[in-house]
């Protein structure tokens, strides 16, 4: 666990500093019916450096004090009403103070149409100004999604990323010790793949990891003394999944004889991986021990707990409660006593 920290310790971490306004848009136009209203690229250079969306409803009042500008500006039906109830001069103030900032573009929801002076300012300072159907609030949690993601602190590791019964398990191990086989071995039976070899971790909000293969790689897997496989042209489309939630970190080691290894499961372990403390198992295998059936009763054994079930904890229980009827038992009766009290017939 050691040598597992210290690697991740070393792994340096992918962080986007900005976004251009011109990828914003062509990445969100489809998904969120985002249309453009500004003329050719205007604005499509500015850069968005912050996750976080504004609803500039205090900016537009003209208390700036506090005005985060360089966010994604969204403006609902209630800014757009409230700028239509000022007088003419009011609204071309406010305008004025707002478009004076260096905003990064600025979104209109319920397909709201701009005033003519609200477009030629947007034209005149480059700001982008794009519009879409969805309401403030939706839309709001869509652009909020999508950022969050862009801006989210990465890592790339070295290890086979699959999908069992649903429980994302992270194998990892020095470099030949069979987390690819194993992998191979899990999509045949059923699995689905992931990532191989190189896996990009992400941190979703504030505890959720999220692993993807590469754009390049993909599903291609490198068996040794086989060759670059296609997952997804041998297995079909059932056999692989793009991304999935990060759930259980095993790695794999060879099995030293005087190492001491888990028998219980009582003492829990966990690593930090951006920040997001994940269930850790280190798994001792050798030749003949078949980690694949081991690798489901994992993914198994962690949905029981998932749902409230430990079996370690159980069992622990139901000794400590033996232990204490003993006692009871033996203070009563001097004679011996037998591990099961009573055998019914049974002459299968």
């Amino acid at each position: 666990m050691k040598q597992l920290e210290k690697t991740l310790k070393n792994v340096q971490e992918i962080k986007k500093e900005s976004i251009s306004v011109e990828y914003f848009y062509h990445a969100c136009k489809d998904r969120f019916k985002l249309s453009k209203l500004s003329q050719g690229l205007i604005g499509f250079k500015n850069l968005i450096k912050d996750r976080n969306v504004h609803r500039p409803g205090l900016a537009l009042a003209g208390f700036t004090d506090l005005f985060t500008f360089d966010r994604v500006q969204v403006l609902g039906n209630t800014e757009l009403r409230f700028l239509q109830h000022l007088t003419k001069a009011e609204r071309t103030k406010a305008l004025q103070k707002f478009f004076s900032f260096n905003i990064p573009c600025i979104c209109l929801t319920y397909n709201n149409k701009p005033s003519e002076e609200f477009l030629e300012l947007s034209q005149k300072n480059k700001i982008a100004l794009f519009v879409t159907p969805h309401a403030t609030t939706k839309f709001t949690y869509f652009i909020s999604d999508f950022l969050d993601d862009q801006f989210a602190p990465q890592i790339a590791l070295h290890g086979s990323f699959v999908d069992v019964y649903g429980v994302g398990l992270l194998f990892m191990g020095r470099s030949g010790i069979g987390k690819s086989e194993i992998a191979l071995d899990l999509v045949e039976r059923g699995h689905r793949l992931v990532s191989d070899d190189i896996v990009m971790i992400s941190r979703k909000g504030e505890g959720i990891l999220m692993g993807s293969g590469t754009d390049l790689v993909k599903h291609f897997m490198e068996i040794r003394g086989l060759g670059i496989i296609d997952v997804r042209s041998i297995f079909g489309i059932r056999a692989i999944r793009f991304q999935k939630r990060v759930e259980l970190i095993v790695n794999l080691e060879e099995w030293l004889r005087k190492k001491e290894y888990t028998r219980t499961g009582l003492d829990e372990r966990t690593i930090n991986i951006l920040g997001v403390e994940i269930p850790f198992i280190k798994l001792p295998i050798f030749p003949g021990k078949n980690v694949t059936v081991i690798s489901e009763v994992i993914a198994l054994n962690y949905l029981c707990k998932h749902y409230g079930y430990d079996a370690a904890r159980t069992l622990a229980g139901k000794l400590d409660q033996a232990l204490q009827q003993k006692v009871k038992k033996k203070e009563q009766y001097a004679e011996f006593e037998r591990a099961i009290e009573y055998l019914e017939h049974d002459f299968e």
